[in-house]
């Protein structure tokens, strides 16, 4: 069976490790990025099956990434979902205009990440 290929993306280490643990478990080969620069390179270099990404980030915010990583037509029906403390209808309405699939809140239930998960790497 193949790995699927998760990329992370946020500048928080907290988030970062907490994402970390939360699949440690399955079977994921887990791909790294700390800003929304390093987030659209490591996507079109390694075509992630998944991608959760924050939103506010230094040198490019994750709509900007999504937007950029939306451009590549192979990465059209990749699921991006957006995990970030930006909940208000404005930033929620921007996160799907870039392009997101999926868009939830932190602190994010661990459930409804794992749900969201399982749900678009169809398991």
């Amino acid at each position: 069976m193949t790995r699927k290929k998760i990329l992370l993306v946020d500048d928080s280490n907290t988030v970062l490790l907490m994402h970390r643990m939360m699949l440690s478990g399955g079977s994921y080969d887990l791909l790294i990025a700390r800003d929304g620069s390093e987030a659209v390179d490591l996507a079109l270099r390694e075509r992630p099956d998944l991608i959760f990404m924050d939103v506010i980030m230094p040198r490019m915010d994750g709509f900007q990434a999504c937007k950029r990583i939306r451009e590549d037509p192979e990465m059209k029906s990749t699921p991006i979902i957006m995990v970030t403390t930006r909940g208000e209808p404005h930033n929620v309405k921007a996160g799907y205009e870039s392009g997101c699939t999926e868009y939830i809140t932190k602190p994010f239930d661990k459930s409804e990440l794992m749900d969201k998960l399982r749900h678009h790497l169809g398991e």
